[in-house]
């Protein structure tokens, strides 16, 4: 009997300890960063220091603190996850290096998929999630095919299943970010190189949601003009 026993090893369901420490509701959010070797210098700098405002607002807000659930990738030589879903009470913002192209379409598959297995461990664990949000920022354009990325985008969009932001900085193809998305009206213009007010135009809105109750209606404040560029 030990023989046939020992044959045998079933799967155990295994859970992400800190969903069980923590039984808030999760808000689950992306930041898609283009690493690719356009950003050097000042470029990724500022989007360094961007990411660290961010981390240390919300990790200021009681409730966001322990409510987003932030995860960051980046794409350049490829497509990395440089912190896997985690609130910043766990976890700290990543460095980031530039190398190698723009595989954007490669980054959004990768970030779609993760968003619904981080769901399902959402479930399996009993906590209830905000519709999870995805930011891409790029200074350029996608060296990779886009096809399988913007068919599961728009369906995600168009499904009510994640929130899109697509920031487009110094000479990005805004045309071809609003072409993925199928949302025109979910892709800006960075006003310069100002993350540190983009970062903190997301992090308010990330306290308004994560204060709220799942399933409720928010309007989110609009970003000043220090922050996108608008035609007129």
């Amino acid at each position: 009997m030990s023989e046939l026993q020992n044959d045998f090893e079933f799967e155990k369901e295994v859970v992400d300890e800190a969903l069980l420490d923590n039984p808030e509701p999760r808000c689950p959010v992306v930041l898609l960063l283009d690493t690719s070797y356009s950003m050097q210098g000042n470029p990724i700098n500022q989007l360094s220091e961007g990411v660290g405002a961010l981390y240390n607002a919300l990790r200021d807000d009681d409730l966001a603190s322990v409510r987003v659930d932030l995860s960051v990738i980046s794409f350049g030589q490829t497509v990395a996850v440089l912190q896997d879903f985690a609130t910043v009470s766990e976890s700290e913002a990543p460095k980031l290096k530039v190398n190698g192209m723009t595989p954007m379409g490669g980054a959004i598959v990768k970030a779609l998929k993760n968003i619904e297995s981080r769901k399902g461990e959402y479930r399996d664990a009993g906590i209830s999630y905000y519709r999870p949000w995805i930011f891409l920022i790029t200074d350029g354009e996608p060296t990779d095919n886009t096809q399988e990325a913007s068919s599961m985008l728009q369906s995600s969009i168009n499904g009510k299943k994640v929130i899109f932001f697509g920031i487009g900085v110094e000479n990005a193809n805004l045309d071809k970010m609003k072409q993925i998305s199928g949302s025109p009206d979910r892709v800006f213009k960075l006003n310069g190189l100002n993350f540190k007010e983009l970062f903190q135009w997301v992090s308010s809105s990330l306290a308004s949601v994560s204060s709220s109750r799942v399933g409720d209606t928010l309007k989110l404040e609009k970003p000043s003009d220090d922050v996108f560029e608008f035609e007129v």
